[in-house]
């Protein structure tokens, strides 16, 4: 369902959508900084078929039990451009939804209204830091079959949509940080203990 801007209507139904993913799944561990998968453009989908959904109940498994608000495929160790998310924005409103081949369109400078806010990262568990992105995000790709689609966020679900699609092309959020700051988070990673299971690097 899209609205009147052809923009993907993802508050509909959002609990029940994301209870039927989940309950079809398996949750998987969480890769994290370090692992190959994490640091390299993914390639992009091509086959939009049953085992492409069974991935996409996978992910929204994975995400719950990570306690995530999106997760892409590489977190958990496939080289594919998908991601999920379950977002709220900053109003409360609950966005469910998957975006294949995801490609955030450049705002206009008149539209680039930068904000700070705290992030992490499932990927880099225990970790947060103070970074600076757009409070207005678009990114098209498709949808489970192929279809194109839109999908438009503010405030904390821009940084969503701006996460899940730079770890699809090799990008993490401490990569966006001053080098002080990226070595901060990675301490802060080391001294925790990740509340869900990881894969350890080789």
């Amino acid at each position: 369902m899209v609205d009147d801007e052809g923009f993907v209507v993802d508050t509909q139904d959002a609990e029940a959508r994301e209870l039927a993913y989940r309950e079809r799944g398996t949750s998987r561990p969480i890769t994290v900084v370090g692992n190959p998968v994490l640091h390299k453009e993914c390639k992009d989908v091509t086959e939009f078929d049953g085992k492409l959904a069974g991935l996409v109940d996978d992910m929204f498994a994975s995400q719950r039990t990570a306690e995530g608000v999106g997760l892409a495929a590489n977190q958990i160790g496939v080289d594919l451009k998908v991601f999920v998310y379950d977002c709220p924005d900053d109003d409360g409103v609950r966005h469910v939804g998957v975006v294949c081949n995801p490609v955030l369109d450049e705002l206009p400078p008149e539209a680039r209204n930068l904000e700070d806010g705290n992030e992490g990262c499932l990927s880099v568990p225990t970790a947060y830091a103070e970074l600076a992105r757009p409070d207005y995000a678009v990114v098209r790709g498709q949808d489970v079959n192929g279809k194109p689609i839109k999908v438009r966020g503010t405030g904390y679900f821009a940084r969503c949509l701006q996460h899940e699609t730079d770890h699809l092309y090799g990008y993490l959020y401490i990569d966006r940080l001053s080098k002080r700051d990226r070595k901060d988070a990675l301490r802060q990673m080391e001294e925790g203990t990740p509340r869900y299971e990881t894969v350890p690097n080789a």
